[in-house]
């Protein structure tokens, strides 16, 4: 078994979704493995996958790609062959089977969306639910499918937004200094739970533009001292819920967002099967 985390590097001529669904399925064939994903939207030029092949090369690691038009297609498996990455073309031999089939040409259109599904009218409810439950407004956490513990400014409420978009009912929950969290948190079910932590220094930073941005100094709330403080209540409170804990400090939204869901999802397998 490879030691290393796996880098798995998602190239796509749109926004990358319908890859990195299959591939966050893949995933989860391999609960003992590490994965990174790397995610390469809006491909559209053979420079462009050039450069998405290059940042594979010489690591532990397998391009998937969803590229409709069949000249890109071709370029990425010549760039991957001549780099020697392992590569996988999602959307080509499906194309090509399908039309096969029909009988009829691919319209070769990227971006191009089936007609608005049950899928579709869930995401738009998790995000309105996102934006309800936000900051720990009105409850919500026996509903969630996903709920975020951390102080002020781990990325709660952008975090929940994202996976209010990718379809999973977010609800978050700031750790304030001197506040006792709401009793519910400790009453719903654990496997959704996720703390978010980050650096103390990167934190000062954070709050202090952010202060700036407001026009004010708001000592208190970049103070270092102050922020340990806050810190160490959050990660008494993470102890007391028997969470796991994703420190932030150098992930994007969108890698913050792979964690939070592989790790609720592999909670939820691990119980299912202690029950069965």
């Amino acid at each position: 078994m490879v030691v290393a985390p796996v880098e798995l590097h998602i190239v796509s001529d749109s926004t990358g979704e319908t890859a990195t669904r299959l591939v966050h399925a893949l995933e989860a064939q391999f609960p003992d493995q590490t994965f990174e994903e790397v995610r390469h939207p809006r491909v559209e030029s053979v420079e462009d996958l050039e450069l998405a092949v290059g940042r594979a090369r010489g690591r532990p690691a397998v391009v998937f790609y969803t590229l409709v038009k069949p000249e890109l297609r071709d370029a990425m498996r010549r760039a991957c062959r001549r780099a020697r990455v392992h590569y996988c073309d999602l959307l080509g031999q499906p194309i090509d089977a399908v039309s096969r089939v029909a009988g009829v040409e691919a319209q070769g259109r990227a971006g191009a969306r089936a007609p608005l599904d049950s899928g579709y009218f869930r995401r738009i409810e998790a995000i309105e639910f996102a934006v309800r439950y936000d900051d720990g407004i009105g409850g919500g956490l026996d509903e969630a499918d996903v709920v975020l513990v951390g102080v002020s400014r781990t990325s709660k409420t952008p975090l929940s937004m994202y996976l209010g978009n990718l379809g999973y009912k977010t609800a978050n929950v700031p750790i304030v200094a001197g506040i006792e969290p709401p009793q519910d948190l400790f009453r719903i079910n654990p496997v959704k739970v996720v703390g978010l932590t980050i650096d103390a220094n990167r934190l000062g930073e954070i709050r202090t533009a952010r202060a700036r941005n407001f026009g004010g100094t708001a000592r208190q709330y970049s103070e270092l001292v102050k922020i340990y403080e806050e810190l160490a209540q959050a990660e008494v409170v993470h102890r007391r819920l028997g969470c796991p804990v994703i420190d932030v400090s150098e992930l994007s939204i969108e890698e913050t967002a792979q964690r939070v869901i592989r790790t609720v999802e592999q909670r939820t397998r691990d119980l299912q099967e202690v029950q069965a």
